[in-house]
């Protein structure tokens, strides 16, 4: 899916309040690297998220004033996730580390990814249980054009999502959209037309929005979301089953949320 692999091999995931270590294994490909935990019982590897080159930032670091004895660190971050810092086996590898991963961003900006190399190609339509599962974490380790606020992991964990089609009851106009329910929020993000690129465009607080079911026929499951301080929007699903899923999440935070405290 990912292409092929440009450079891989065994780091240390070095946890910053802890100070403790644990064992990782990095793959780099033509656009993505991938994060994978060591499960020694086993013999296995767990996946644990797959992050775009082109929204990376690199930088090699040190955490002691003597840097002839600290350990050979590079540092990973970008706007949409916590740094994560990796422990290379020597000073030579995290020299391949930095220079392949620089290699590789630059290379991306002069190549454009095609669709075949990214995996949001293969999630969406997430019309599927195991793409909805894949594409959850996809999003919190995804690079997300314009977005606003602290990083998407902040939020919580993901609950539904699904493709729906949105029309504001004041404009005209349909709009494709990927909504995604947290804990606190309803995340809307659009998606471009070769499915390379994911672009935010808003978040609703769940304790100030509220569901009203509108039709429930097949061909046409709508609810409309209103709320005091936001237009009407009528939402357009495209299955029975995220329709209901929608219904019973939305109206349930707002049955919880007027529930009157027991004295």
């Amino acid at each position: 899916m990912y292409g092929e692999i440009v450079h891989s091999s065994l780091v240390s995931l070095y946890n910053t309040y802890t100070q403790g270590t644990r064992e990782h294994f990095l793959v780099l490909f033509s656009f993505h690297l991938l994060i994978l935990s060591l499960d020694h019982s086993r013999q296995d590897f767990i996946y644990e998220g797959i992050l775009p080159i082109s929204g990376l930032s690199l930088q090699a670091i040190s955490l002691e004033p003597d840097t002839s004895q600290t350990p050979h660190m590079f540092e990973i971050s970008s706007p949409m996730m916590d740094s994560k810092v990796f422990i290379c086996a020597s000073a030579a590898e995290l020299h391949n580390w930095i220079q392949h991963i620089e290699d590789r961003k630059y290379k991306s900006m002069e190549q454009p990814m095609s669709p075949s190399h990214c995996a949001l190609s293969y999630l969406i339509p997430c019309n599927e249980h195991w793409k909805r599962e894949e594409l959850k974490i996809y999003l919190l380790q995804a690079p997300i054009l314009q977005w606003e606020g602290s990083p998407i992991q902040h939020m919580g964990q993901p609950g539904c999502i699904s493709i729906v089609h949105i029309i504001n009851t004041q404009r005209a106009g349909l709009q494709e959209r990927l909504m995604v329910l947290f804990p606190q929020d309803v995340l809307l993000l659009s998606v471009d037309n070769k499915r390379l690129n994911i672009k935010y465009e808003g978040r609703l607080p769940r304790h100030s929005i509220k569901a009203v079911e509108r039709s429930a026929l097949p061909g046409r499951l709508e609810f409309e979301l209103i709320g005091e301080l936001m237009e009407p929007l009528l939402i357009s699903c495209t299955c029975q089953e995220d329709y209901w899923n929608w219904i019973f999440q939305l109206q349930q935070v707002r049955q919880h949320s007027l529930t009157p405290l027991k004295q």
